[in-house]
């Protein structure tokens, strides 16, 4: 991690080009790389950020899907491409704090091989399960898992998803045990909950309460560290039973390694405007649930150094192997 914070701390010493290319950024359309499929949280943080940098700069931004391998598909690209600040990643945490536990090795170094920039949201998740799951809280879910173990299933988004790795630190905390079902993707696993093909899931609270207030699944408690104001009426996971519980993602902006420290602060800086903006609150985080995260590349660089000791922890201990 100091690689990052080195890089940042001589930026100034750059030579005057660098800042003239700065000064003038961007001077072509600039591409955002986002390692998912169109529709879903990544993708809509890619392209509400590009449509607002096109606003901004005048510019064309666009947005690039590249989906697979749990991210590192879209992470080789950007770490090989020129650190010239047109070709960025919308990252998930996956991508740096699950990724070097989960597989032996990966085509991309997550310490050495980007720039930070900012971070841009966290989700919260919530903990759903079908309707006719005979609990009402994480407490009778707890007491019933006990009762049956190994026969309440639920859904992931994939191995290593924060869907799975969520549920393996339930589990580690709270001594149960479930059968872990995995999909390809949130919304299959999703609509399974809701058929009652599986119990149960984690997801993100803006696929979650749609379906809880249509009753189509109940919403025992969401996974952040204290009740969110948006929803003050359901507990946390925490306080119903599993003190210091969360599960939380966070998505951060990153370039090529080496960018100039000028061109950084420019984006940077666009960022935070955007998610400063009352209008950008009202109609994209809180219609998704989403939390604003935009701040200094080095509190970037801080979540991953805080986040990768805590799930490889839990990828160690669950045994938990990618496929």
């Amino acid at each position: 991690m100091r690689t990052w914070v080195v890089a940042l701390a001589l930026s100034h010493l750059l030579p005057a080009s660098a800042f003239a290319q700065g000064t003038s950024y961007p001077a072509k359309p600039v591409t955002i790389i986002v390692p998912a499929a169109p529709g879903g949280v990544t993708d809509a943080l890619g392209r509400t950020l590009a449509q607002h940098f096109t606003d901004a700069w005048g510019q064309q931004v666009i947005v690039e899907n590249k989906p697979g391998a749990n991210n590192q598909i879209a992470a080789e690209y950007v770490t090989k491409s020129a650190p010239d600040g047109y070709t960025l990643l919308i990252g998930p945490e996956v991508t740096f704090v699950v990724n070097p536990s989960l597989y032996p090795k990966l085509p991309y170094d997550p310490v050495k091989g980007f720039t930070p920039i900012s971070g841009l949201v966290t989700i919260n998740h919530a903990l759903i399960v079908n309707p006719a799951l005979p609990v009402h809280n994480v407490k009778e879910l707890i007491a019933l898992a006990k009762q049956k173990p190994g026969e309440i299933n639920y859904g992931t988004f994939g191995i290593g998803s924060s869907g799975h790795l969520n549920m393996e630190l339930f589990q580690a905390l709270s001594g149960t045990r479930f059968q872990a079902v995995h999909y390809k993707g949130a919304t299959p696993a999703l609509t399974d909950v809701m058929a009652g093909h599986i119990q149960m899931m984690f997801i993100s609270l803006g696929s979650a309460v749609p379906q809880w207030k249509a009753d189509k699944v109940k919403l025992l408690a969401v996974g952040a560290a204290n009740r969110m104001a948006l929803l003050p009426e359901v507990p946390t996971v925490a306080e119903s039973g599993l003190p210091g519980y969360e599960a939380v993602s966070w998505f951060g902006l990153f370039g090529a390694p080496g960018m100039p420290g000028e061109i950084v602060g420019k984006i940077n800086g666009e960022v935070r405007k955007i998610f400063g903006d009352p209008e950008v609150k009202k109609n994209f985080l809180d219609r998704q649930y989403f939390e604003s995260i935009a701040g200094t590349p080095e509190q970037l660089a801080n979540f991953i150094r805080s986040d990768e000791p805590k799930w490889r922890k839990v990828i160690q201990d669950a045994k938990v192997k990618a496929e």
